[in-house]
C-alpha cells in the first residue's frame, strides 16, 4: 500500500494516535494543563491507570461516587433496568417505574414540604429549574447568593455564582442578582419581599469546606418567613451522606423550601433533582404549561441507579461512619505546615499557607498513588473528599502518604 494512502485511510491514522493524542486534539479542554491521567478501570476507592498503577480516589470524582466505584448494587439496578427499558419519552409524560419509586424513596427521608421531585441530568440544570421555580411561585424576580458560592456553570447558576474572576468573561448575565456574604448575620437584611429566593449551600464546596456558625442557616430562614422568600438549599456537593447526615440542613435546624441534589445522588449515573411541596412545584405547569422541559431528566437508568445508591447508604449503614472517618482524618493529618482543617464529615479541606505549596503537595501525592485536589474558589486549601466506603485502614494509608509528600516540600 502507497504510505500516503495510509495516512489518508482514517482507520489507519486513527491507530496510529495514542489515547493520550486523541484526547488533547479532540476533547475541548477545561484548562491547559489537565491532570491526564489515563484511567483503565475504577473499584471502591481505587482507579487504575493503563500501566497498572492503582491510586486512592480521595475525592469522588468530585463528591460524587459516595458509594465507591461502581458499587455491585447500583450495577445490578443499572442492569436490571437495562433489560426493561431506557428512553421512552421527554420527562413527565410517561409512568416509569424508576422514577417514581426514586421520587417516593426521597420523599420517605424528607421532610413533608420536600415530597415533589423534577429530576434533571445535572446540579447545574437543578439549580435552574429551582431559580425558574422560584421566581414562577414568588412573581418576583431578585435572586440573593453567596459570595464565593458555586452552584455550576450554566448562565443561570454563573449569574448567582460568588466569584467575580469566573464570571467576568461572560457577563452581560442574568440581571437582579445580589450576593451577600456567608456567616454574616447582618446581611440578612438585605433580604426584602422583592426577594423571590435566597440560594445557599448548606456548606459551602468551593470556598473551602465552610460551615455554618452562629445559627445562621436557622436566622436566613427566619428572614426568609418573613419577607416570603423561598429558600433553596444547595447539597449538591454536600448531600447524599457526604456530612454524616443524609442531608447537611438536618444538622443545623432548618429546613429549606426547594432543595437541589445532584453529583453523589447517582451513584456515579448523571442525574439531579430540584425537590419542594406539590404546591410549589405544581406552578410550572400552568401559565404556561410545560413550564420547565427536559429530554433525558429521570432518565430511568439513572434513576434506578440513584436509589440502588440510596438504599446503599442506608442498608450498610454508610452514613453512620462518617463521624468516625472524619475523626480519624484529622487526628492522622497533623504536620506543622497544616493550618487548619475546615469542613464536615467527609468534605474537608486541608489548609496550607499558599497555592504553590499545595500544588507541589498534590502533585506529589499523585505520583505516590493518592488523587486529591484543591478547590476553585480556595486554592490553598487541599481537598478531602473520599468514597463513603473508604476504610480506617485505607484512611490511615492516604494520610501517611499526605503527611510523606508534605515533608518533601
Amino acid at each position: 500500500m502507497n504510505p500516503q494512502s495510509k495516512i489518508r485511510n482514517p482507520q489507519f491514522f486513527f491507530f496510529m494516535l495514542t489515547q493520550r493524542q486523541l484526547f488533547f486534539n479532540h476533547l475541548a479542554q477545561t484548562s491547559e494543563t489537565p491532570l491526564a491521567l489515563e484511567i483503565e478501570k475504577a473499584e471502591g476507592i481505587y482507579l487504575t491507570d493503563v500501566s497498572g498503577k492503582r491510586y486512592m480516589d480521595l475525592i469522588s470524582g468530585i463528591s460524587v461516587s459516595n458509594v465507591g466505584h461502581r458499587h455491585p448494587k447500583v450495577l445490578a439496578a443499572i442492569h436490571h433496568q437495562l433489560e426493561k427499558y431506557m428512553h421512552l419519552m421527554v420527562y413527565g409524560e410517561f409512568i416509569q417505574s424508576p422514577q417514581v419509586q426514586l421520587a417516593k424513596l426521597l420523599s420517605d427521608h424528607l421532610p413533608e414540604n420536600l415530597s415533589s421531585s423534577y429530576f434533571v441530568n445535572s446540579g447545574s440544570e437543578a439549580i435552574e429549574g429551582a431559580m425558574k421555580l422560584a421566581k414562577r411561585f414568588t412573581g418576583r424576580t431578585e435572586i440573593i447568593s453567596f459570595k464565593n458560592a458555586y452552584h455550576g456553570s450554566t448562565h443561570g447558576s454563573l449569574s448567582i455564582m460568588g466569584n467575580e474572576e469566573f464570571k467576568n468573561a461572560f457577563r452581560p448575565l442574568l440581571p437582579d442578582i445580589r450576593h451577600i456574604e456567608y456567616n454574616n448575620i447582618s446581611d440578612l437584611k438585605q433580604i426584602t419581599t422583592h426577594t423571590a429566593c435566597v440560594i445557599i449551600e448548606t456548606i459551602q464546596g468551593e470556598a473551602g469546606a465552610i460551615v455554618p456558625q452562629n445559627d445562621f442557616l436557622k436566622l436566613l430562614r427566619q428572614r426568609c418567613n418573613e419577607v416570603g422568600a423561598l429558600l433553596v438549599a444547595d447539597e449538591i456537593q454536600c448531600g447524599f451522606g457526604r456530612t454524616g447526615k443524609l442531608f447537611a440542613f438536618e444538622h443545623y435546624n432548618f429546613i429549606p423550601d426547594i432543595l437541589c441534589l445532584a453529583k453523589g445522588m447517582g451513584g456515579g449515573m448523571p442525574i439531579g433533582a430540584f425537590i419542594s411541596s406539590k404546591k410549589i412545584m405544581d406552578s410550572l405547569t400552568n401559565n404556561p404549561h410545560l413550564g420547565h422541559i427536559t429530554t433525558f431528566g429521570g432518565h430511568p437508568v439513572s434513576c434506578a441507579a440513584s436509589a440502588a445508591t440510596l438504599t446503599v447508604l442506608l442498608e450498610e449503614k454508610l452514613i453512620e461512619q462518617v463521624e468516625n472517618k472524619e475523626k480519624l482524618f484529622r487526628s492522622l493529618l497533623k504536620h506543622p505546615r497544616i493550618k487548619s482543617i475546615n469542613g464536615k464529615g467527609l468534605l474537608l479541606a486541608v489548609e496550607f499557607e499558599s497555592y504553590e505549596l499545595n500544588k507541589k503537595i498534590i502533585d506529589k501525592c499523585i505520583e505516590k498513588g493518592v488523587i486529591t485536589d484543591w478547590f476553585l474558589f480556595n486554592s490553598h486549601s487541599m481537598r478531602i473528599a473520599p468514597p463513603l466506603t473508604i476504610t480506617e485502614e485505607e484512611i490511615t494509608k492516604a494520610c501517611e502518604i499526605i503527611l510523606e509528600c508534605i515533608g518533601y516540600e
